[in-house]
């Protein structure tokens, strides 16, 4: 095992995907030359060439429609999209095209297409680059969402996303870059399909993806010095999502706290709950709550924006409100 950052996890995981298959490219704006916006492919056109290290022009909607013409060929385009808010500007090409070729070919056609993209705030980039508009994705069916948190997912999920016939979105929450983790040498092999206990507790779970995990650990801590338990579980997979283990967790505990960086209303937290309130009414002792941003466009200044976002704090008092 050795330690290593989010970042140069997600790097590993494209160098070993363009070693793999000749197939293989990475297309986007400033990836090449500038080796990212987040330094994610620094290096990589040095060892890989022009011809699949691809600097695009500032046009989402045009290189998401090539990333998807290339997909239809045969090859296995990966797309960076530099925020999330810029994949507005590309979703005819996602939602109506992506996402739907293989339907409407009657699935002569598949779009085995990866796209990239930073998500989340937390960075002081104001309202305009501070979105987390996952749970918007997650509501279209022909798209499979994952929202790596940890060092070994970042590294694992790449391959296994080219590997799906259909597009796959990824997001990375900006803040986990410079995280730190353990990191076998080997490449962790990672389902897609299910959620991930990180923390097992027997009084509460703390429903978190991406940049909301270490919140949710955080809290966990926090409550654990109060002599309350936490399971800690890890969504990664935002659709589809692993009922399933959802439900085997909040069965366990009998109550939940889902915390999610999006909006309150429409918000995945509200997808979640409902499956919780659907599938494990008669095991809860308390409705489920949501700790989520606040309904505001996020501000700039650094004080305003902590207020605005899901903390370890109103994860606790939310805990707390569920005992009283």
């Amino acid at each position: 095992m050795t330690t290593t950052t989010y970042r140069q996890a997600m790097r590993e995981a494209l160098r070993d995907a363009l070693r793999r298959d000749e197939r293989v490219f990475l297309m986007g704006e400033d990836v090449g030359r500038y080796g990212g916006c987040y330094a994610v492919s620094l290096g990589l056109l040095e060892e890989f060439g022009p011809q699949r290290i691809i600097d695009t022009p500032l046009s989402e909607s045009a290189f998401v429609g090539a990333g998807i013409g290339a997909a239809l060929g045969g090859m296995r385009p990966i797309v960076e999209i530099m925020t999330v808010n810029f994949s507005l500007l590309a979703l005819d090409q996602i939602v109506n095209n992506a996402a739907t070729l293989r339907h409407m070919s009657g699935g002569q056609f598949n779009v085995p297409l990866v796209i990239r993209m930073t998500t989340g705030a937390g960075r002081q980039l104001a309202a305009q680059h501070s979105h987390s508009l996952e749970g918007w994705y997650a509501h279209v069916p022909g798209l499979r969402i994952l929202a790596p948190a940890t060092v070994q997912d970042a590294r694992g999920m790449l391959w296994p996303a080219l590997c799906d016939p259909d597009p796959v979105l990824v997001f990375e929450h900006g803040l986990l870059y410079n995280a730190e983790g353990e990191l076998a040498a080997d490449a962790p092999v990672v389902d897609l399909t299910t959620a991930a206990v990180r923390r097992p507790g027997t009084d509460v779970t703390l429903l978190a993806y991406g940049g909301t995990l270490r919140t949710a650990l955080a809290a966990a801590d926090d409550l654990a010095g109060e002599g309350t338990s936490a399971e800690v579980l890890d969504l990664r997979s935002l659709r589809p999502l692993d009922t399933a283990t959802i439900v085997a967790s909040v069965q366990h505990t009998h109550r939940a706290v889902v915390v999610d960086e999006g909006w309150r209303s429409g918000s995945l937290s509200a997808e979640v709950s409902a499956r919780i309130t659907e599938e494990a009414f008669y095991d809860l002792d308390a409705p489920v709550a949501r700790v989520c941003a606040a309904e505001v466009p996020v501000p700039y200044a650094k004080h305003l924006e902590e207020a605005a976002l899901p903390s370890p704090g109103a994860v606790v008092e939310a805990v707390h409100h569920m005992a009283a």
